[in-house]
């Protein structure tokens, strides 16, 4: 299934390929003389004969559209096929014979006859017309980003332009909340940083520079990250502050976001295995009928004796009978009742053919921020001096019963760094210094610069182990709220964050890391807004990157304690490696007053701090001291040395740590329980550190004894396609990847035979979405782009509600077989049973052409529902993925289809024959071969709906309340049909039934039943002897599920500016 995507791009090679200018890599004057202008341009930009003439040689600046599906190319895509083909030889010869007939009721039949075939596909055109996924959407979606206007500076003078105006070599204008119209190389900038969350996927802002980007000696400089590409501005980005001047170089589809737009053109639309297979078994069919119409018509010519033009129709009544005119329309429905089902559980699937998809995935990727996590940064833990205390981070209640005692949690560093120095856990941890890829700082405003023992030696300095007391309160047991307001009161006030409404994210305003505390403190009891009330800031020192932290000073408190008459007390918080050097002392066991205050062990601490970090945890100190009220003055504005210069020097007390996380998803840890019992591998792939990556692995069950590392991005950069084929089958979390990773990783698990879901909300990764199986998007925090080129968009973005998606894409793939088994042998019957009553010896063929067509809708449509709607049966998530080629219709499935054939032709046949003996005549005998005929088919319904659990059981009147209403129609229609005066002999050439034929059809129905549900009972007991009765094994007919050699590269190793400028596989 990969080759269809594999050719993406490959259809223009022979264009000229443009040379690629790393403009980043180039100073202002450089790029002005790639550009062929002069150095005056910076001050007086183009002349407008100079715009003319640019605009003439580069075009508009907006995107190529992808070529459009014209309504005529959409219906003849539906209706140039064999099948169709064959109706509409029947259609043609029913006119003909309708406008040739003498008798009246021949003429209406055949008329009524052509309407019907001509409703049948006009109908099942309709329907895929409706069905079919609109391509084009993506590409519209990147449009609509663009830049209506632009501000550029023509003739000397800043004018506004339409935005598709602008050219290479404008000189454009920006300031805040501007759209950038062009790829800019910057050579002015007023702190400007642009928000490019949708290329680089990066929720920071980036800060811009004029110099250029220097590239380290033998690197490619097209190997650079977008977001390391500082000195540049991206077309359909925004201005997130500041102002600045640049240089458009490129334009239109020259752009980045033009190349992203170019890909999602390209890619091609990959056709599922279901709609494979039913073209495959069409084509089957056509030819099946073929030969079976041409037996017929031989049989009523030569056998017979019936006339040329009689002989073809009956054969064409044949053809028509086994043409399942039907199963598109209820293939189309079965998909949308399910699809139908996912809404009301958050997904939603833009392509309904995409959900049979989900049935077959082998390994779902997902994000983790907001997908397998909460995405709320939230206390985890609080360490004193003496205990732990774990936070129930999911409770909703407000209560101090959130906070317990738990020496144990989280109390030893991580497996995976036992063995390394504190430096190198706090590098891979999200506690770094170090920027994340595409940044200029790191994002934890609070990040650990240099931990290093008192000693300055990694591991000088024994930790002296703790004895366990209970103090405050044991083991197991919940500190009382006093204790927690007086131990989190630092976090509190030492803050200018607003808690959002009831504790939630809605109007929150702050630094995720800080509105933790606050939100722990909010469910553990705490009144804020009050606490913030009664000790007001009287001074402070403002946060800042250089020294990481901010300090407070208040009033005293009741919290405090007694004994601060006159006294100021001084929060402080910031980077534990910080916080700790600045600390004399420590608060004991967490409590405040002179009496519990005791020498700092910085040995403890700064294990701690390590020990944190290993298990992927930001740590925040929370610090205190008293100053006498008359050494500072209500207001001041104090700088870092207050706390850092102190004239004492290391003064302050220090509280506890914090650790805080984004937690997992509650649900997501069942979620992906149940996807591991259902043989679904579940990968996460994060921008966020490797330790936390792991840290989250762990809690959510991903990593494991058999998956138990991270890979880098970096370190992805660096594999071969090879290597990286092996590793994407031996690891489960990919950390520190830019989403342009993404598209190396999907192409790698499709090359060994996986069939991928992946998750994505940037407009970087709308590619991948393409190329992979199962594009997922996020409905809350993706973009646009992502959601038009994902196959499912999840409205809660929840990763439990994939593996949801998962488990209905099952029941999709076996509803179709239960859909199958009821509408083959029908149409089966309807035609082999014209075939062989004429041959035994009847004259007329036993079924009307109306009859043919009526059974064939009317079973499909009620019957054929009522299995297309069928819950899904016990055990379903305990099987393995559907194999890679197996087909639609296996051995068994076949077995049992050819078994109804069977018995439904010769209840059909035999019931004309057993009528004929009773003397009853022509019309009632079709009559009889009627109702036989579609009695039996509920039947046939009332044991496909289950597998394989028997219908001998009281759930056979549960589950699906559709079935006994659609028994209820098919069986008063036929009752009517058969009564009705007129429409039963003008329009279904038949007559009314006498009493011993219903007996018949009654004898007929119970037979059919027995026989099905025989059937079912040998391939139980086949089963619990072992054998492949779920078609699990290889067959003769099956697609060979071995993955095909990629042609080329799964994208250029190490990737290029996008990682996405080829995505040849």
């Amino acid at each position: 299934n990969s080759e269809e995507v594999a050719t993406m791009g490959k259809e223009d090679e022979i264009e000229e390929e443009k040379p690629v200018v790393s403009w980043h890599a180039l100073d202002v004057s450089e790029c002005i003389e790639t550009l062929k202008l002069t150095d005056d341009l910076l001050t007086n930009g183009l002349t407008t004969a100079e715009a003319a003439e640019r605009l003439a040689e580069y075009g508009p600046n907006k995107m190529t559209e992808a070529k459009k599906t014209t309504l005529l190319e959409l219906i003849w895509k539906q209706v140039a096929n064999v099948l169709v083909a064959i109706l509409v030889t029947v259609a043609i010869v029913s006119a003909v014979r309708a406008a040739t007939a003498t008798d009246n009721e021949d003429i209406t039949t055949n008329w009524i006859q052509v309407g019907l075939i001509v409703g049948v596909i006009t109908v099942n055109t309709w329907i895929g017309i409706v069905q079919e996924g609109s391509a084009e959407k993506a590409a519209e979606a990147l449009k609509n980003m663009l830049s209506s206007d632009a501000q550029v500076i023509r003739n000397g003078t800043k004018v506004m332009v339409p935005a598709q105006d602008v050219v290479p070599g404008d000189v454009v204008v920006l300031s805040l909340g501007d759209r950038i119209p062009a790829d800019l190389r910057m050579f002015e900038v007023a702190n400007l940083a642009g928000q490019e969350a949708m290329l680089t996927g990066e929720s920071v802002p980036i800060d811009k520079q004029t110099e250029k980007i220097d590239i380290a000696e033998g690197m490619n400089p097209q190997q650079t990250p977008l977001g390391d590409r500082r000195n540049m501005c991206f077309s359909a980005t925004l201005v997130a502050q500041g102002s600045g001047t640049g240089i458009a170089v490129t334009t239109g589809d020259d752009t980045e976001i033009g190349t992203i737009n170019a890909l999602v053109s390209k890619v091609k639309k990959k056709k599922t295995n279901v709609l494979k297979q039913i073209d495959t078994v069409s084509k089957w069919l056509a030819f099946f009928i073929s030969i079976t119409a041409l037996i017929t018509f031989l049989v009523a010519k030569f056998k017979t004796g019936m006339a040329a033009i009689e002989a073809v129709s009956t054969a064409l009544v044949c053809a028509v009978a086994m043409i399942p005119e039907g199963l598109e329309a209820i293939v189309t429905l079965t998909y949308a009742w399910a699809v139908s089902n996912m809404a009301k559980n958050n997904a939603i699937i833009r392509a309904l053919p995409a959900v049979e998809t989900l049935g077959s995935v082998t390994v779902i990727c997902s994000d983790k921020t907001g997908t397998l996590t909460q995405n709320v940064m939230s206390l985890t833990a609080f360490i004193t001096s003496n205990a732990r205390y774990r936070n129930d981070v999911n409770s909703t209640d407000r209560v101090n019963t959130n906070f317990v005692r738990d020496d144990g949690f989280m109390a030893e560093r991580a497996n995976h760094q036992l063995q390394r120095t504190v430096s190198q856990v706090i590098k891979d941890g999200p506690g770094t210094d170090e920027p994340r890829r595409g940044h200029a700082a790191a994002s934890n405003h609070f990040a650990i610069q240099s931990l290093h023992t008192p000693a300055d030696s990694e591991d000088a300095g024994e930790v002296a182990e703790k004895v366990s007391d209970s103090v405050p309160v044991a083991e197991g047991e919940s500190p009382s709220t006093e204790w927690i307001n007086a131990a989190l009161t630092g976090g509190v006030l030492c803050s200018k964050c607003v808690l959002g409404e009831n504790g939630s994210r809605k109007g929150e305003i702050g630094n995720p890391t800080e509105l933790s505390i606050l939100r722990a403190s909010y469910f553990c009891g705490i009144d804020i807004e009050q606490l913030k009330k009664d000790a007001p800031v009287v001074a402070e020192v403002p946060f800042s990157s250089e020294y990481k932290f901010m300090a407070t000073v208040h009033a005293p408190t009741e919290a405090d304690g007694p004994g601060l008459d006159g006294k100021y007390v001084v929060h402080a918080k910031g980077a534990p490696d910080r916080m700790v050097n600045y600390c004399a002392y420590q608060a004991k066991a967490g409590l405040l007053g002179e009496e519990y205050r005791e020498p700092i062990d910085k040995n403890y601490w700064i294990e701690q701090i390590a020990i944190l970090s290993s298990h992927g945890l930001r740590v925040l100190a929370l610090c205190r001291a008293e100053i006498p009220k008359d050494s500072i003055s209500p207001g001041d504005q104090l700088g870092p040395e207050f706390v850092n210069e102190n004239e004492k020097g290391p003064w302050l007390t220090l509280v506890g740590l914090c650790a805080i996380m984004d937690p997992p998803r509650a649900e997501c840890v069942q979620a992906i329980k149940e996807a591991h019992g259902a043989g679904v591998r579940v990968a996460m792939i994060t921008g966020d550190h490797k330790d936390t990556a792991v840290a989250i692995g762990h809690m959510l069950g991903i990593v494991d004894e058999t998956y138990t590392d991270a890979l880098t991005g970096p370190e992805l950069d660096e594999m071969s396609d090879d290597d990286l084929r092996q590793a994407v089958m031996t690891h489960n979390v990919f950390a520190r990847a830019s989403p342009q990773n993404k598209i190396r990783i999907v192409k790698a698990l499709q090359a060994e035979g996986q069939v991928s879901g992946m998750t994505g909300d940037g407009v970087n990764d709308a590619p991948a979405l393409r190329a992979a199986d199962m594009g997922v998007a996020m409905g809350k925090e993706g973009t646009d782009v992502a959601r038009e080129a994902a196959e499912m968009i999840l409205a809660d973005d929840n990763f439990a509600t994939i593996v949801t998606a998962v488990r209905e894409g099952r029941v999709v793939w076996d509803n179709l077989r239960k859909v199958l088994l009821v509408n083959t042998p029908i149409n089966n019957a309807q035609g082999l049973g014209v075939l062989f009553g004429l041959i035994c010896g009847l004259k007329e063929a036993p079924l009307s052409p109306i009859q043919v067509l009526y059974s064939n809708l009317i079973c499909a449509i009620t019957l054929g529902f009522v299995c297309a709607i069928e819950p899904a049966e016990e055990g379903i998530m305990t099987m393995p993925p559907r194999r890679v080629g197996k087909r639609l219709i296996g051995r068994y499935l076949f077995l049992r289809i050819a078994i109804g054939t069977i018995c439904l032709v010769a209840a059909v046949v035999g019931s004309v024959f057993w009528a004929k003996s009773l003397g009853y005549n022509q019309k009632q005998m079709r009559a009889q071969a009627f109702n036989v005929l579609d009695f039996g088919a509920i039947s046939v319904t009332l044991s496909a709906r289950f597998a394989y659990n028997s219908s001998y059981h009281k759930r056979i009147f549960v589950g699906n309340d559709y079935c006994w209403y659609s028994v209820a129609v098919v069986a008063v229609l036929q009752v009517a049909l058969t009564y009705i005066p007129g429409l039963n002999t003008a329009v279904f050439s038949m007559s009314g039934m006498a009493g011993p034929q219903w007996g018949i059809v009654a004898l007929f129905m119970v037979v059919m039943f027995i026989v099905m549900e025989a059937e079912k009972a040998v391939r139980r007991n086949l089963k619990m002897k072992g054998k492949d009765t779920d078609d699990q094994e290889k067959w003769v007919f099956d697609e060979d599920g071995n993955p095909a050699e990629p042609e080329g590269p799964l994208v250029p190793k190490g990737a290029s500016h996008l990682n996405l400028a080829e995505l040849s596989k």
